[in-house]
């Protein structure tokens, strides 16, 4: 690329705007005529060369330029956002009922919108890779257009010079002259020192400075942002992050989701406690509900850790490491991993016994079997010689298009085809057997099976979180902050003063809050012979 040399002889990076050593404005890049005619200097970046604006070769260079573009940045920005936008149209598949297949859950909640929703993959949109993508984007951006801008800015603001080309000076928005020699510089000095600037010179050429600070709150922003949006990402990582569900039923152990097998959970007890429906406080809300309340509801749980290594269908050897109750907002906690009372399920089929009876005589008995909900056997032998096998089994039983389905896993309406067998026969009776339903498959059964008793017990549904990820979050947040107060209670100001063979020059800049800029160069000058300069664009205005 090619360097750029000023009139005071230092070499300038192709794109500077003005002379690093100097400060003149290089012609071209701030549109200067042969007569110095030009609008206030664009003080963007001091004028410094940007790597954005200077390369434009290769392809790591076009990259470059996208991600440094800030209009690039903001589409990125309003695309992630309505893009979560429609994620929060339907509820996501995280925050459906566990126990309900998602491919049919949307269509029979939502209809044709549900179903075109589940199948463009927006039930799962904040995990889906093309979110993970925008989120990266954006940090990308962020990260390329801080350092595109940063690096020049704080080079040029290193290393600026108290003395000034006549043209910066004249170019600034605050500016003016004193014609005079009774001019009290050391007064200005002093009257400097005392409203906190930092005074630098160079030979009798003054350049006052104080909050430069103020400057990098833009990119102490950034900072935040980078870290908190890391922090989203890493929530993606099993081992810093698990949100996941698990149902124990009473007295049951079950492995808890989302640990690796490490840790299980026993149900001891779940309780349910509702709103007294005779209490006069609670009669209005009761009756707007329909029906009882709870009030609360809790699970008497002990927490178990596995000690041996997982073999697949290897009954585990469990220690107890925590006893305690979970509450709605009051968590059990243990090894990093909390989990929270979240949902239940009373009276869960838990056990159904049923009896061999003569098909017109129900009197009659030729044997009981039980029948275990959660693991059924495949076959039943009863102490007469009938045999009963388990042909079918739908533990939510519902009828669809004229077949049998069951739309979950969980014995909430169980039913069964049976085979039973008679002894000494090789041919079986098919019966179907459910809640209310008794069906002889052929009608030329001469048995019945019909249910004669049945046990349930309660479900209680836990979410289980893990959550390393917070801290990120949070010191993004922090960060992110402080660089807004950092940008918004303080802007960089910054005065020079230029001596002439007769006089003085002064000029100011600032960030924001010119009326302050100039009030503040209005007390540094008082008492000193120099005149208050003018604010130009006010002039022009």
């Amino acid at each position: 690329m090619n360097n750029i040399t000023c009139e005071c002889g230092h070499v300038n990076p192709e794109g500077t705007v003005l002379c690093e050593s100097c400060g003149k404005p290089i012609q071209g890049n701030q549109h200067i005529d042969g007569n110095d005619n030009q609008k206030l200097l664009n003080m963007r970046y001091d004028g410094s060369a940007r790597r954005s604006q200077t390369y434009n070769r290769t392809f790591i260079d076009k990259i470059w330029n996208f991600f440094s573009s800030v209009k690039v940045g903001v589409w990125l920005i309003v695309l992630t956002l309505i893009a979560s936008a429609v994620g929060t149209i339907f509820p996501q598949e995280m925050y459906i009922p566990p126990n309900v297949d998602a491919a049919t859950h949307y269509e029979d909640q939502y209809g044709l919108a549900g179903q075109i929703y589940y199948q463009l993959g927006f039930h799962n949109l904040f995990s889906s890779w093309w979110y993970m993508l925008l989120l990266a984007m954006i940090g990308i951006s962020i990260v390329i257009a801080s350092i595109d801008r940063f690096v020049p800015l704080y080079k040029t603001l290193r290393t600026q010079k108290p003395e000034r080309h006549d043209l910066f000076l004249k170019k600034q928005r605050i500016f003016g002259k004193t014609e005079s020699s009774s001019v009290d510089i050391e007064q200005v000095r002093k009257n400097l020192k005392q409203s906190r600037y930092k005074v630098t010179e160079q030979d009798g050429h003054i350049l006052a400075e104080k909050n430069r600070f103020a400057r990098w709150g833009p990119y102490v922003n950034h900072i935040g942002l980078i870290i908190f949006l890391l922090g989203t990402l890493l929530r993606f990582i099993p081992a810093l992050y698990v949100d996941d569900f698990v149902w124990v039923r009473e007295g049951e152990t079950a492995v808890i989701n989302g640990t690796e097998g490490q840790y299980y959970i026993k149900n001891k007890e779940f309780i349910l406690e509702t709103y007294d429906e005779d209490d006069e406080r609670f009669q209005e809300a009761l009756q707007n509900e329909g029906g009882l309340v709870p009030k609360t509801y809790q699970t008497n749980a002990v927490v178990y850790k596995r000690t041996d290594p997982i073999v697949v269908g290897g009954d585990p050897e469990l220690e107890k490491i925590k006893e305690d109750q979970i509450k709605v907002n009051h968590p059990l906690k243990f090894g990093g991993f909390a989990l929270y009372q979240a949902s239940y399920q009373l009276n869960e089929f838990k056990e159904m016994t049923f009896k061999i009876h003569d098909k017109n005589n129900e009197d009659s008995s030729y044997g009981q079997f039980t029948v275990d909900l959660s693991e059924p056997k495949s076959e039943y032998q009863l102490d007469s010689g009938y045999r009963v096998v388990l042909d079918s089994y739908y533990p939510e039983y519902e009828l669809k298009d004229g077949k049998p389905v069951s739309v979950s896993k969980y014995p909430k309406n169980p039913a069964f085809v049976f085979n039973v067998y008679p002894p000494g026969e090789s041919e079986p009776e098919v019966s179907f057997v459910g809640i209310g339903a008794n069906v002889d498959a052929t009608g030329e059964n001469d048995y019945k099976i019909g249910l004669i008793n049945f046990d349930v017990r309660d479900v209680t549904g836990l979410t289980v979180r893990k959550d390393y990820t917070l801290p990120f979050i949070a010191l993004g947040g922090a960060i992110f902050m402080i660089g807004v107060i950092q940008g918004m209670y303080w802007n960089h100001r910054r005065i020079w003063i230029k001596p002439k063979e007769k006089g003085v020059w002064i000029a100011g800049h600032t960030n924001k809050n010119w009326f302050a800029l100039r009030r503040e160069i209005d007390k540094v000058i008082s008492e000193t012979g120099i005149e208050a300069p003018n604010d130009q664009q006010e002039m022009k205005d």
